[in-house]
């Protein structure tokens, strides 16, 4: 009996000992290549380093906002240059005409479309690229050198923690509007001031953001990986832990229905807190709307919800053969914070619900067009003459408040003119700025966000969150 008890226990020794092996093998197997390429189809996050007239054929240049990864890798970092040309120049829509008319601008206005040809790296190489023609977007860049440095948290690529990475994202982008208080005062003041005119030069203001999509691949070689570096991959993420991606749904607080599909993919890898690899940059996270309201009168801006339950790794990218196949896991992610493409500001709560904000400066307006419509219609008796005064300034100040430098011409050959246009002005910025509906909730193709992992999400939306690699 003892001898036969020696036999086992040795079978079952050279058994585990032979699986180990196996084990060790397979995870230092041969390497895997892997190719470090930008597919079609991605946006790059760009800024221009000057302000650029609108005319055809021009040269462009800006810099990258965000650097570029591929699988596992930056494979272009944050400052890198992109050259391009202004290929077209488009009429804007015929709201925005109206409305420019309405304030006596008649200029023929138009956006300018560039094309994005060329990749210059800080080394100086030079890599041709294609995009698809894009106009800038109303947000406007501000480099801001960061005011404390935080130490990484979750072991990503990305470093940083939730709060830290909300005040970067609120750092990048303002208003366009918001603009005069920041750098170059002087320029945007001289811009201004020549916006006002009837007919006027036009630009695209220094620091304008572009996200021209990739029209072709762009390729940076391949890289040899051990299958032991992915032993992580597709497994759970840690708790609060917060990737960086790009939405490749549109979403509207004022058209997004419940229950609506949003996907959006990683445009930076994740790693483990001893940097194992566990999402590379690519996979996509798959969720729904769970909740929406649009914007509503008196400047009530629209809200927006959505939380992600699935997410699979990019196409050709698969587990190492030692692995088995990842079990489902309940591991939900929600929005933690998102760049603003308009003029509104966007605020995250704590369960991911997203609502357009805007300033409370906006009330200055009015304030100051009551005070030019108040002394475009003072007409003091002058103590000299005993008869009205001519108040040529207040009535200058109405015709400018009503109908910008033709108001303002116009007001010095009538008084009843530079009155009507002062309250006209008035009338339009009190719509304007406290009766018009809110701004909605918006995101255009490729926008940015946080995502955060192990998030509250509301019972209706609740799903297991898979991990697969179709």
């Amino acid at each position: 009996m003892l001898h036969k008890l020696c036999i086992f226990l040795a079978v079952l020794f050279f058994g585990i000992v032979h699986s180990a092996a196996q084990e060790i093998a397979a995870t230092n197997g041969p390497e895997d290549r892997i190719a470090l390429t930008v597919p079609a189809g991605s946006p790059l996050r760009v800024y221009l380093t000057k302000r650029l007239s609108k005319r055809l054929d021009l040269p462009v240049e800006a810099k990258l906002i965000d650097p570029l990864f591929a699988f596992d890798r930056q494979v272009a970092p944050a400052g890198s240059t992109v050259l391009g040309t202004v290929v077209r120049l488009d009429p804007v829509s015929k709201m925005q005409r109206a409305s420019a008319i309405l304030g006596g601008d008649f200029t023929p206005l138009h956006q300018a479309q560039v094309q994005f040809t060329t990749l210059v790296l800080p080394n100086g190489r030079e890599i041709p690229l294609q995009t698809i023609e894009t106009a800038g977007l109303n947000s406007i860049f501000v480099v801001n050198p960061p005011k404390k440095k935080t130490a990484p948290q979750n072991g990503g690529v990305l470093g940083t923690a939730k709060q830290q990475v909300q005040d970067q994202i609120a750092a990048k982008t303002r208003s366009v509007i918001d603009t005069v208080r920041g750098p170059d005062k002087k320029d945007r003041l001289t811009e201004y001031l020549l916006m006002k005119l009837p007919y006027h030069p036009q630009w695209v203001h220094k620091g304008t953001r572009f996200d021209p999509e990739l029209s072709a691949p762009l390729m940076f070689g391949e890289t040899a990986i051990q299958p032991a570096a992915l032993r992580l991959l597709a497994t759970q993420p840690a708790s609060d832990s917060v990737v960086h991606a790009r939405l490749i749904t549109p979403l509207n607080s004022g058209t997004a229905a419940q229950g609506e599909k949003v996907e959006a993919l990683l445009s930076q890898p994740l790693f483990s807190g001893d940097r194992q690899l566990i999402l590379p940059e690519g996979s996509r996270l798959s969720g729904t709307v769970t909740m929406a309201h649009r914007a509503r009168w008196f400047h009530r801006g629209g809200t927006l919800r959505f939380n992600f339950q699935q997410i699979d790794l990019p196409p050709g990218v698969k587990l190492p053969q030692f692995i088995a196949e990842r079990p489902a896991v309940n591991a939900p992610a929600q929005l933690d914070a998102a760049e603003s493409g308009s003029k509104a500001a966007l605020k995250v709560d704590s369960e991911g619900t997203v609502k357009a904000t805007e300033s409370k400066t906006r009330f200055l307006a009015p304030a100051l067009a009551l005070l030019v419509a108040s002394r475009s219609a003072d007409n003091d008796i002058s103590r000299r003459t005993g008869l009205p005064e001519q108040n040529l300034g207040g009535r200058t100040l109405g015709g400018g408040s009503g109908f910008g430098l033709l108001g303002a011409l116009a007001a010095q050959k009538s008084t009843t003119f530079g009155k009507f246009m002062g309250f006209y002005g008035l009338a339009w910025s009190v719509y304007l700025n406290i009766v018009a509906r809110g701004s909605e909730v918006e995101f255009g193709k490729n926008a940015a966000v946080d995502i955060r992992f192990g998030g509250h999400v509301p019972p209706p939306a609740a799903k297991p969150f898979v991990a697969s690699t179709r």
